[in-house]
């Protein structure tokens, strides 16, 4: 009885896996033509310096850095919709988010440890990195970058949890205000992200850990993120805003990404 429940759970499960990689796979894409768009605005308004306007999050504002990174991040991420070259685009596409959050955005943080900004753009290209290794399906990719993989997100994980408490008020404030209790909210959800890592770094419960890390972001695209860039909360800007539209990509793609290991 035991098995045919968990063969019945795992079916069901299937689709939202699947879902999930189209998601991630999406993200991908609009992070990368966000980058290639970015970079005609920096080339245009540069001139003969370089200006400050970031092409990205996790890049410099250099226009041939934007759009030489932004073409083939856009290769690897369309790759990821195809079945016999999603290992090697996810392999690739993890490579150049690893590099992006250790080789640019480290060597910040480590000069303002305190700083919960900077963490969060080092931790948030870094789990995107490990989803990316992950999307292939564990017996895919090598034991080691399997378990690297797993153990970097879950750590990535608890800090998302970890940095709710420090800055509990002005995440609170980030909740949309037709929404009750902000306080208890961004308290649970940072709890929910703790114990969410510790389940998929120990591997205990994971699919159930993914599945449910991934509904929280789908939850904030849905009710933050995308209301903000279609410019429903009234935020002087924000439809225009390429940070808002960073936001709404990463936000998708922790979402599929998660979903897409609740197959693991």
């Amino acid at each position: 009885m035991k098995a045919l429940e968990r063969t019945q759970f795992e079916r069901a499960a299937q689709p939202i896996a699947r879902m999930g990689a189209v998601l991630f796979a999406a993200a991908m894409i609009a992070l990368a033509l966000e980058n290639l768009v970015c970079a005609r605005s920096v080339s245009r308004s540069m001139g003969p310096r370089y200006a400050v306007i970031p092409a990205l999050p996790f890049l410099p504002a250099l226009p041939w850095l934007a759009y030489a990174f932004g073409a083939l991040w856009l290769a690897c991420a369309v790759s990821l919709l195809a079945p016999r070259t999603v290992r090697a685009a996810a392999m690739a596409c993890g490579g150049l988010l690893f590099a992006c959050a250790v080789v640019l955005e480290a060597p910040k943080y480590a000069a303002a440890l305190g700083v919960i900004g900077l963490r969060t753009v080092v931790f948030e290209p870094l789990a995107l990195a490990c989803l990316a290794w992950l999307l292939p399906g564990r017996h895919a990719i090598p034991g080691w970058l399997e378990r690297a993989g797993r153990y970097l997100l879950a750590l990535s994980l608890v800090v998302f949890g970890y940095d709710h408490f420090p800055a509990l008020a002005f995440t609170a404030a980030l909740i949309p205000a037709w929404i009750p209790w902000h306080v208890f909210w961004t308290a649970f959800f940072g709890v929910a992200f703790i114990a969410a890592g510790l389940s998929i770094g120990l591997d205990r419960l994971l699919r159930a850990a993914a599945f449910s890390t991934g509904a929280m972001f789908g939850i904030w695209v849905l009710t933050l993120h995308l209301p903000r860039v279609l410019g429903l909360y009234g935020i002087p800007g924000a439809p225009f805003n390429p940070d808002e539209w960073s936001s709404l990509s990463v936000a998708v793609g922790l979402w599929g990404g998660c979903w897409a290991l609740a197959r693991a």
